[in-house]
């Protein structure tokens, strides 16, 4: 889908693409899952040759942040559909030539709809390519940001469910399965969320160095420069909470542990407390025709006592040791 916006007081306008061709000074023109009749429509207007998907894939660093005549190329690694199981990484690529800006991108990261209803409906610093990708970058920056609060809230809630007192609520039993789950997709979500801000900024240091030699707005120099501190802060909060998910993952396991051999104790003192009895029935449950006991009046209620005094034994001496 090709959308091309124009400024208008200061805002967003989409245009009309009834006509052949671009309209007039695009300010912004954005490919979502872009056709190939769009895309030379648009490299024929801007005369560009436009990066395919296969080449926004590559990861090396000269193939996804490059000049060429005189057009800034940069693709950054962005997350969509987080509040799914599902979370993806998309790579997104950014063209500033002159004053117009290009996104090509195969997915709907949500901090751009929320950046064109915000600049659609609010005044904002629309007057080129550069503002818009400068408060576009901006966007794409407060919500890594969201993704990350969300992502230690929720680590903080299985958290107190694997180190909840569980002497409080005996009868409740924790599904530690369901726990394992949720700290692997959120050990997942953490990841795609640190490369993406690693890949934004590689982009923002990019940017920046090439706007200073070409001795761009200085509001709009001083901005990226923000969001590249913010970018390394929440990087290295997304650092952080990679190694707490990984600390859990090894509490929980260890708790998994624990329960097991709780388990195994438990039959393993049921079967030494089982032993005496089962001796005991053993010998009268022999078939020699020689034994005196079999002949007595009260001999089986006094192998019953026996088997059951045998067993009660065992019990209370693990219980005053405390294995029990």
């Amino acid at each position: 889908m090709l959308t091309v916006y124009v400024a208008e007081r200061n805002m967003l306008k989409a245009a009309d693409l009834a006509t052949p061709g671009l309209p007039p000074s695009p300010l912004w023109i954005d490919l979502l899952h872009p056709t190939a009749e769009e895309v030379k429509r648009v490299e024929a207007a801007l005369a560009l040759e436009l990066p395919s998907l296969e080449e926004m894939q590559e990861i090396e660093v000269s193939s996804r942040l490059y000049k060429e005549n005189e057009a800034l190329f940069m693709t950054a690694t962005l997350l969509a559909r987080t509040t799914t199981d599902l979370p993806e990484a998309l790579p997104v690529s950014f063209i500033l030539a002159g004053t117009t800006l290009m996104t090509i991108r195969y997915g709907e990261p949500r901090s751009f709809p929320a950046f064109v209803n915000r600049a659609q409906r609010h005044q904002s610093d629309c007057s080129s390519g550069e503002s818009v990708l400068v408060s576009l970058l901006d966007s794409v920056t407060d919500r890594s940001a969201d993704i990350l609060e969300r992502i230690a809230g929720d680590i903080d809630s299985v958290s107190a469910l694997v180190f909840e007192n569980h002497a409080v609520e005996p009868s409740r039993a924790r599904d530690f399965k369901a726990i394992l789950r949720e700290i692997g997709r959120k050990g997942d979500l953490n990841s795609k969320a640190r490369e993406s801000l690693v890949s934004l900024g590689r982009l923002l240091t990019f940017l920046v160095q090439n706007l200073e030699a070409a001795k761009a707005s200085r509001d709009n120099r001083n901005r990226l420069k923000t969001l590249l501190r913010d970018v390394h802060a929440l990087t290295d909060h997304a650092s952080f909470l990679s190694n707490k998910i990984n600390f859990l993952l090894d509490a929980t396991l260890g708790m998994v542990n624990i329960e097991q051999n709780a388990i195994i104790k438990i039959f393993t003192v049921a079967s030494v407390a089982f032993m005496p009895p089962t001796l005991i029935a053993s010998i009268y449950g022999m078939n020699f025709e020689n034994m005196p006991e079999l002949s007595w009046p009260i001999g089986y209620p006094i192998a019953i006592g026996l088997m059951v005094l045998s067993a009660l034994l065992p019990f209370l001496y693990f219980k005053r040791r405390g294995w029990l």
